[in-house]
């Protein structure tokens, strides 16, 4: 069940490469990006990625979009965001269909209000939701984008038009978890279009059908989960990250990554298309 032991403060943005067939996933407040066996350490919060060959990635961080290379260990700056926002970080994120990537903001202490969701697509960088306090769930099945705000204990869903990927219609709310004090952390849809939220405080991942009904939970050691993602050579294994943050006496395995073959098949992250 332990995919990784590595303690992570706030493991976060899992995500499995398909021509590396490797997972890479975060640990926000430590600055690091980690893969098993290996990790880089940068001077900023990064918290989410995509990519764009076999060697670089798109990684999220609290004041841009920037290419690194994994071989290299080098970084070059794509586009800023908020950089100008010193009070604000990037949380969750992911690569889109249409070569996109989308990537939420936040306050550094979750000040309600100063988050949003914004989207990089064919060299435009555009604000699709502000007003967030913590966007999170962010992930795509068809035409469909997903993306939450945790404070609020909502998952919204959005028509995307087909060609483009940008939005074509209003949100509308997809879950309200309010009233069951769930709170939506990050989420990945599977090759039949489910939906798995990683719910910080319950300590588990709930599979939600395309109309919204509950459909199973899978429970991990850690209440702290933050974010799964589908991968290895099958994609019918579920790796989910964990969180330490917050927790005065930390729970043995908090912070730590795991893995677990479940019965269903997740669909390759797209490429991300920089420029």
């Amino acid at each position: 069940m332990i995919f990784d032991d590595t303690l992570c403060e706030l493991g976060e943005g899992p995500f499995w490469h398909p021509e590396r067939q490797q997972l890479f996933w975060f640990d926000i407040l430590n600055h690091r990006l980690h893969t098993k066996g290996r990790h880089w350490q940068f001077d900023e919060c990064v918290s989410a990625a995509g990519w764009i060959d076999r060697d670089q990635l798109l990684i999220a961080s609290e004041t841009g979009l920037w290419i690194f290379d994994l071989e290299k260990d080098e970084q070059s700056l794509l586009t800023v965001l908020e950089a100008d926002r010193p009070e604000t970080r990037s949380n969750d994120g992911r690569a889109d269909p249409w070569g996109g990537f989308w990537i939420g903001t936040m306050g550094k202490k979750a000040e309600p209000g100063l988050g949003a969701v914004w989207r990089w697509h064919e060299g435009q960088l555009r604000k699709l939701h502000p007003g967030l306090t913590i966007p999170n769930a962010i992930c795509f099945h068809g035409t469909r984008a997903y993306f939450a705000d945790t404070a609020r204990g909502i998952v919204f869903k959005q028509e995307l038009d087909a060609e483009t990927g940008w939005p074509s219609a209003k949100k509308e709310v997809f879950l309200d978890l309010k009233a069951d004090g769930l709170n939506p952390d990050g989420a990945v849809t599977d090759a039949e279009g489910r939906f798995w939220n990683a719910q910080w405080g319950a300590g588990r991942v709930a599979c939600y059908a395309p109309d919204g009904t509950f459909l199973l939970a899978e429970s991990f050691p850690a209440s702290q989960t933050s974010c799964p993602a589908f991968g290895g050579e099958g994609m019918d294994t579920l790796f989910v990250t964990s969180a330490r943050e917050g927790m005065g006496a930390p729970e043995a395995e908090a912070g730590m990554t795991f893995a677990r073959t479940v019965a269903a098949k997740g669909v390759p992250a797209p490429r991300v298309n920089p420029w």
